[in-house]
């Protein structure tokens, strides 16, 4: 009789323990869901970038959380100019500011006329020259 009871009480303790680690998995997997949720929720302030090549004046409206400056017609930015590498720069949103960074170009990333060695936060109003061509930044900065 004692046997029974045993292995019963065995069997209600591995029931316990398997609804305990159901509901921990389900309670983190609920949590999770929310906090993706609030991080969609999240959205990116538009960079609009302008410059000046060859007389002509060019606008772009962003709003990708990371882009690329350069030569190459598939760049999110694409500047057409000899002193511009392939993949010049690129710009991108974290830690709620945008970040400028050299792709180790051949002519250099200046912010507001100093070499970047270092990514480097954007703000509103900020120059970038990348080779010989300069943008300026606006950053809608409702979001």
């Amino acid at each position: 009789m004692t046997g029974v009871i045993v292995l019963f009480l065995r069997i209600l303790l591995a029931a316990v323990l398997y609804a305990f680690l159901a509901w921990a998995f389900y309670s983190i997997w609920r949590d999770l869901r929310q906090q993706g949720a609030l991080l969609d929720k999240r959205k990116i302030p538009s960079l609009h970038l302008t410059w000046q090549t060859n007389g002509q004046k060019y606008s772009r409206l962003l709003n990708l959380p990371d882009l690329i400056i350069g030569r190459d017609p598939a760049c999110e930015c694409p500047l057409l100019d000899e002193t511009v590498s392939a993949r010049h720069a690129r710009l991108s949103y974290h830690h709620n500011q945008w970040w400028l960074e050299d792709l180790n170009s051949t002519n250099g990333t200046f912010l507001n006329q100093e070499r970047l060695d270092i990514p480097a936060v954007v703000i509103s109003g900020d120059e970038i020259r990348c080779g010989q061509v300069n943008l300026s930044t606006s950053i809608d900065e409702k979001h």
